[in-house]
Formats: C-alpha cells, structure tokens, sequence
C-alpha cells in the first residue's frame, strides 16, 4: 500500500486540480487575474488537503482531523463573506448593477468550490486506501470531480424560455414593446436614440416553473447585467434614462427586455441573455407540489 505521504500529496494534488478546473475568468472578469486566481487556487489547495489528510489520520486514530475538518467548514462560510463583501464593494462603480441575488450567487459559488476540492482530495485518498492502487484512486477522483461540476452546473435563462427579438415603439412618450409599457422617456433626443440604436428582447417562459423563476426581480437584473457587459452600453453614469430596463407582462408572464448595446447585433444579444445563469434564490418549482400541479391546468 502507498505511504501515507504520497496519499497525501497525490489527493492534495487532485482536489487542488479540481478547484482550478471549477475557476475561470470569464466576460464578467471575477475573480480578476492575477490576484483572484492566487487567492482562489491558494484556499483551494489548503482545502485539498484538508480532505486528503483527514482519512489518513482517522485511520491512525487521530481524531482531532475531525475538529480540522469542522474549523474548514467555518473558515469556507468566511469566503463567501469576504467574496460579498468585495462585490458589494465594487457593485457601485457597475454602469448596469448585478443586483443583490446575483452577488449571493457568486458567493455561494466560491464556497461551494472550496467544497468541491475538499471533497475531491478525500474520496481520491479513500480510493486510494482501499484500492491499494495510486491510478485507481486518481481516477476516483477524477470521475468524482467531473460528476460534481456536472451537478453544479446551473441551468440557463435559454434553458426554460424562448428568446427572441422583439418590436418595439413608443406610444407618445410611452416605450412600447408588444404591449407592454416599459418606461417612459420625456426628450425627444432620447427616443431618437432609442429608435435609432435600441434592441428588445422578449423572454418567453416555457412552463410555469420558469414563469416564477424568471418574475423573480434579481433574476431579471441579472440578465440585464450580463447582457450590457458583454455587448457594451452606450451611456454614461449621468444617463438614466439610457439604463437597461426590464419588465413583465403580468397577463402573459413574458419578460420585455431593452437597452442600447454599444454593439448593435441582436444576436449576439439573443445568445448572451440566453447564457445567463438562472440563479438560486429565484428558481421556483411550483409544479413540484400537488397545489402547484392543479393549479397549471
């Protein structure tokens, strides 16, 4: 049987793998780069071996890696503080905010992950001890962590409602896109701007489990932060009425959605909303329950 050390190291290493495999710099540039990943892969790695010394020493009888494992678990819920914290932080410099629930997503997403590599480290040290075989415990591993970043993958706005194009016009001063009164903007410069550099989107819910999802107000502006981010917006922070609006027809449960992207093409539109994740605290299953069930009828 390998040596507790090369146990050791090998699960460490393999956790340490997995949080760098769940952590990547995306178009919402979080974490930054460098010092994000530093920070990201460092709490990573500590977790790792964490999870990859505790069945060693719980086979040796040293139970004090239990009080360890316990002081992680607390040290981890500091991370999501510290990562809220630092978006509240820079939330006020956004042009179109992330909301509150989407900071709570990517919170708990970091502690999560912290998890995830925890979790890696001991099943590959616990494949390892029983199997006898360093390969065997790797790919335990391995198998362990693409099954886990399989489940925390969370599904997208694309994945419970159609997006499509939508018209739009205004009603005097009324913004007017299939009905439903978004806003309404006073200048005529402003809806000249509107006409001549605008996109609507309409977000059609597919059940009613998504209707209550996405009439969730953090998952709305969600979407809308996404979007500007990755299409650009053309306004400026003394611009109000230039700012992304987004609204539900209560009748029909669409969502409306305009803004002025700096980059005027609506498919690139149409793919980025349908990219948004669909965040935790809004996804609703009514459906799930008898009252729910009856009640779509």
């Amino acid at each position: 049987m390998p040596k507790d050390v090369t146990i050791i190291l090998i699960g460490t290493a393999v956790g340490t793998i997995a949080r760098f495999y769940s952590l990547r710099v995306d178009y919402r540039q979080y974490p930054g780069y460098p010092q994000g990943y530093l920070l990201h892969l460092t709490l990573g790695m500590i977790a790792a071996a964490l999870g990859a010394v505790a069945l060693p020493a719980l086979l040796k009888k040293e139970y004090a890696a239990v009080t360890f494992l316990a002081l992680a678990t607390q040290q981890f819920r500091e991370i999501r503080n510290m990562e809220r914290e630092s978006l509240i932080n820079i939330e006020k410099t956004e042009l179109v905010k992330r909301g509150d629930a989407y900071i709570e997503d990517i919170a708990r997403k970091f502690e999560a992950r912290n998890y995830l590599a925890l979790l890696t480290g001991l099943i590959t040290c616990g494949g390892i001890i029983v199997t006898k075989r360093l390969d065997i415990g790797i790919i335990i591993g391995v198998v362990l962590l693409i099954s886990l970043k399989f489940i925390l993958t969370p599904k997208q706005v694309g994945d419970i409602a159609v997006v499509r194009q939508a018209e739009f016009k205004f009603e005097g001063t009324l913004l007017d896109i299939e009905g439903n009164k978004l806003t309404n903007v006073g200048l005529r410069e402003a809806r000249e701007r509107y006409m001549e550099r605008g996109l609507a989107l309409v977000i059609e819910p597919v059940d009613d489990d998504a209707n209550t999802t996405l009439s969730n107000l953090g998952q709305r502006q969600a979407i809308l932060h996404d979007v500007s981010i990755q299409l650009g917006i053309r306004r400026e922070n003394d611009e109000p009425e230039f700012t992304p609006v987004a609204k539900r027809d209560s009748t029909t449960g669409r969502i409306a959605i305009f803004m002025i992207p700096y980059e005027k093409d609506i498919e690139c539109m149409i793919e980025a909303a349908k990219r948004v994740p669909i965040l935790e605290s809004s996804r609703r299953l009514p459906l799930s329950s008898e009252a729910g069930s009856q009640a779509s009828d």
